[in-house]
Parts: C-alpha cells; structure tokens; sequence
C-alpha cells in the first residue's frame, strides 16, 4: 500500500520526501521494523518511541511519522531515502494510519465495544459465545484472550494497541466473521487506541472506583468513559445501565440513539431476580421468565446487557432467551469448585471495591448460614486507595478474612497487606489472617474452613500466574485448591 493512502486523515502537518512509497507493514515498536515499514514513534509512558527512529531506520524503515521536531531535526533533509511525516498526535496518528493501513476492518464488522468498570470480560464473552451458537461467525477482543471464529490468540492488555486491534479485526474479516465483541478500556480510550474504530454498538455497565493510580481522580476516570460515547457515529446504539446514576452521564454528548435497560426501574429492557442459588437464577427478562447457570445481581445486570444488545442487533427474542439460558460463565468469574466436608471454593476475578461487594452479597445472600471465607489482597504499583475500602466490605460480609498476595509488582506485599489492614477495625482485624504466601493462604482458607463453608477466592480469577517483583511466576489457583482436595481425599 502507498504511504498517501496509509497516512490519509492522520493528522498530518508535513512531509519530507516521496509519499508515493509503497510500504509493506507497520509498526510502533522498533523490534518489529522490517524492510520497507512504516515506523510511528508514539511517546508512551515507559519510553518514547522518538528515542528509536535510529534504529528503526537501520532495521529498514522506509518512512517515519514523528511529532517531535527535535527527534529528527538531524535526519530530516540528509536522509533523502527516508520520508519523515510530522504529525499533530502520534498516539491519533497511529490509530487512523492501522485502520487505513489494514483496509478499515471495523467498517465490515458490526462492533460492538462496552465500557465500564465491572462486567466487561464476561459480557463480551457470552455475547461472543451466544453469537456463535446462534450460527453467526464472531471474533473477541477481550482480558482472557482474543478469537478470531475458533482460533485464540493471548491478550496482553485489556485494550490492545490500534496495530494489534486492526490486525485482529482483519483477520475475522477475512474468515468472513459478521460481529466482534470488544471490551474497551478506559485507558484504552484516554490513549486512543480505539480511534479510527467504527462500532456497531456501545454498552455501559457501571462506574465505581479503579484505575485512580493512572487517572488520578474519579472525575477523568468518568470523562475517559464517556469519551467512547462522544465517538460513536450516528447510526450507532449507546446501550446504558440506567441504574447507575453515570449512565446518563455517558450519553449527554453521544450522536448515537439510545437504549436503556435496568434491574430496578423503568427502561427499555427489564429483568428482576426471581429466584437464586448456587446452581444458578431464575430471571424475569422483559416479561418472561428465564432459568441461567449464572448467579448474582452483577450477572443478572449482565444477562441484561447481552439480551438488550442482542435485541439491538436484529435477535428476536424467543432466540435470545433460549440462547442465555445454556451460557456458562467467563473463566475466573464466581467458578464454584466442591470439594470433601461440603465445601465450596468459589474463584472470582473482582480486584475491586464493587466487584468485591458483589461477589461477597451474591454468596452472603444464597447461603447465608454458611461460613463465608474471603481470601483476598491487592494489586501492587496500582490505585492504593481502595485498599482499605475492599478491606471494609470484606470484614462486612465475611466470617473469616484471609489477606495475601495479587500481582504485588514492584511494591513489598507486607506493605500492600498493611494499607488494606488500615482499613479495618478491632473487629475486622480479630477475625483475619495475614499470610503473604498465596498458595499458603488458600491452604489455610481451606483447613480452617467448617463444615459446609463457602470461600471466595477473589482477584486472580482466570489469571494462572502472579507477579511478583519483576518476575511472572506460574500460579493457577484452580490447580491448587485441586491438589488440596485430592491431599484431603486420600
């Protein structure tokens, strides 16, 4: 493809050299350069992309996009085989230059993308599973993985990068896919790396605390949200929670036509929670009735999400139902493994205050003479201001508190353990342990657990591994408490 055509509404402000250049791939990490790319240098957080045009250039770059002058003050007009394109914002610039430059894949999709900061990760992917059971070819962009039809692919990021992103979507384009399913991320937003994206449909599920370690305050957590409605086209659905009282908040700007639905008041869709046990909910969905595996208010906010988006999409109803009511929960979201003396270990991605809140009301409220355990701890180098919020839901609903390890990162656990104990009284610290060890941790949750208890194992969920340090170290928490079961069995 011709650089013109791939740097065509990039924001450029001017170029040096011939943009006649057919370049063969392109890349914002100098790693990746091959003979005849394209390099945008982007200035990112850890480093700064201006820093290796050098050795983009050695590795083949034929052309550069820069917004930094004094990057290549020495390279522009001595270097006539390479053509430099100066850009307003090379983070925008990026965006559009990885639609153009994989043939706008979005625009052959129906994408729909959904923000918020609970119930991404398991609404995209049931909406991914019941598409494709209903026969349609679907791609995924999700925390789990990625799917391109059957084939999975890692995710990194909650959000990938705009090259990875348009990339992926080419790819379900060509395997003749009609829907992806996208969580979007609020970073993902601020740093645009869905620019350039046209989404079929926008869902928002909620807004309760996180991310304050990179956004710094609530109010530009809320305005990066509602970034993503202001985006999206005219002939878009913005599909709200209009029980959470930002969601009219995401659509003052939006040109999209909007849709509501709620499990607590009047909206364009409705569902309320008949019944509720371990072995799933019985939900009355806009006037019909409705068995699902899943349990919670979170997932019937969830459930309500998909039906409506579904609904959104030309599904008829009768369909919709049938296909929710054979969905199996996202990996690592409220997964219940039995095991001896009745007990049931419950495996839970929540990592944040509601999450936290939800999971630990869901099993409170379906057996509520059970003990309940909860074993949690925080992530490191992260928002550590809802360390001691988490800790005061915890001693809330919980019998037993076991505290320990995440992801610490960089960040001494004992001292991550010691703002979450900031966070509890007399009472809450009677009734807690504080085990640094994870894996002896659930030992522990699981030995000192009565007859018939329930313990949750909250913020790992589909995670297998934890960082400690620097270093990522396998830890798959199914795989533990299987070992344990087994131990106490023989």
């Amino acid at each position: 493809m011709k650089l013109k055509d791939i740097i065509y509404e990039s924001g450029a402000i001017s170029v040096s050299g011939d943009t006649g250049i057919v370049i063969t791939s392109i890349a914002s990490d100098s790693r990746k350069v091959t003979e005849g790319s394209l390099f945008i240098a982007v200035k990112g957080f850890a480093s700064d992309g201006h820093s290796y045009i050098a050795k983009a250039i050695e590795s083949g770059a034929k052309a550069i996009v820069y917004e930094d002058g004094d990057a290549v003050a020495d390279l522009v007009g001595t270097r006539g085989d390479i053509t430099f394109v100066k850009v307003e914002s090379s983070r925008y610039a990026v965006a559009v230059i990885a639609a153009n430059f994989y043939d706008n894949p979005s625009h052959k999709l129906n994408l729909v993308g959904i923000t918020g900061t609970n119930g991404k990760t398991t609404t995209v992917t049931l909406l991914y599973r019941m598409f494709t059971s209903l026969g349609y070819g679907c791609g995924l962009l999700s925390t789990i993985a990625n799917y391109v039809g059957d084939k999975m692919t890692e995710a990194v990021n909650t959000t990938s990068d705009p090259i990875t992103i348009n990339s992926l979507l080419a790819e379900m384009a060509e395997a003749g896919c009609e829907y992806c399913f996208m969580e979007v991320s609020s970073i993902g937003v601020e740093q645009l790396r869905v620019a350039g994206l046209k989404f079929r449909a926008g869902i928002f599920s909620n807004l309760t605390h996180d991310h304050l370690d990179y956004h710094k305050t609530f109010a530009e957590y809320l305005r990066c949200k509602k970034m993503f409605f202001d985006t999206l086209p005219a002939d878009a659905t913005a599909i709200i929670n209009a029980d959470d009282r930002n969601g009219t908040v995401m659509v003052q700007n939006t040109k999209a036509r909007t849709v509501t639905y709620s499990c607590r008041s009047i909206a364009d869709h409705t569902c309320r929670i008949l019944e509720q046990s371990f072995d799933g909910m019985l939900l009355k969905i806009d006037g019909r009735e409705i068995w699902t595996n899943l349990i919670g208010m979170h997932n019937a906010y969830n459930l309500l999400a998909i039906y409506t988006t579904a609904i959104t999409l030309g599904a008829s109803q009768e369909e919709t139902l049938v296909a929710i009511s054979s969905l199996q929960s996202a990996p690592g979201r409220l997964e219940n493994i039995k095991g001896p003396k009745d007990l049931s270990v419950v495996i839970d991605y929540a990592h944040t205050p509601d999450a936290l809140e939800n999971v630990l009301k869901t099993l409170r409220d379906i057996a509520p003479e059970r003990q309940l355990i909860c074993l949690f701890g925080c992530g490191g180098d992260r928002d550590r201001t809802k360390r001691p919020e988490m800790a005061q839901i915890a001693q809330k609903f919980a019998d037993t508190i076991i505290v320990t390890s995440d992801n610490s990162r960089t960040e001494r656990t004992s001292d991550i353990m010691d703002d979450i104990k900031s966070g509890m009284d007399i009472p809450g610290k009677a009734k807690s342990l504080f085990i640094e060890d994870r894996e002896q941790a659930i030992r522990t949750a699981i030995m000192v657990a009565q007859q018939g208890a329930t313990i949750l194992l909250a913020g790992k969920g589909h995670e297998t591994y934890q960082i400690i340090g620097t270093e990522k170290r396998h830890f798959d928490e199914k795989e533990i408490v299987g070992n344990i079961f087994r131990e106490m069995s023989n």
